[in-house]
C-alpha cells in the first residue's frame, strides 16, 4: 500500500514538531507561511529559534505539560485559528501538531442538540 500525503496541499498549514520542539514536518502551506524564516528548510531545526522569548517560554511549558493551546490571531488582514495539540504514539508524548486555518470574515455558528 502506498503512503498518501493527505496534508501536503491542504489550504491550511500543518506543522509538526517532536517532543523537543524540533520541526519534523511542514506541508506546503506551512512552508509558504514561514518562507521568510526558511520555509521547508526549517525541518530539523528547533522551532524555539523562530520565536521571541515570551513565545519560547510558552512553547517550553507546552512541551513539558502537553496541553492544547488554541487561539485566534489577525495577521495581514486575515483572521486565523491556531490550534496546537500534543500528539502521542502508544500513549507516549511525541510532540505537537499545529493547524493554522484562515477563518472567513463571516462564519456561521451552529448550536446542535
Amino acid at each position: 500500500m502506498s503512503k498518501i500525503d493527505y496534508f501536503k496541499e491542504t489550504p491550511f498549514a500543518v506543522t509538526i514538531c517532536d517532543e523537543n520542539g524540533i520541526l519534523l514536518e511542514m506541508n506546503d502551506k506551512s512552508a509558504a507561511t514561514f518562507a521568510r524564516h526558511g520555509g521547508g528548510n526549517l525541518i530539523g531545526h528547533s522551532m524555539l529559534d523562530c520565536h521571541p522569548e515570551h513565545a519560547q517560554k510558552k512553547i517550553r511549558a507546552m512541551l513539558e505539560n502537553h496541553n492544547v493551546n488554541a487561539y485566534t490571531i489577525e495577521k495581514e488582514g486575515q483572521k486565523k485559528l491556531i490550534y496546537q495539540s500534543p500528539w502521542f504514539e502508544n500513549g507516549e508524548f511525541k510532540g505537537y501538531i499545529e493547524l493554522s486555518l484562515v477563518l472567513p470574515e463571516e462564519m456561521p455558528h451552529f448550536i446542535r442538540k
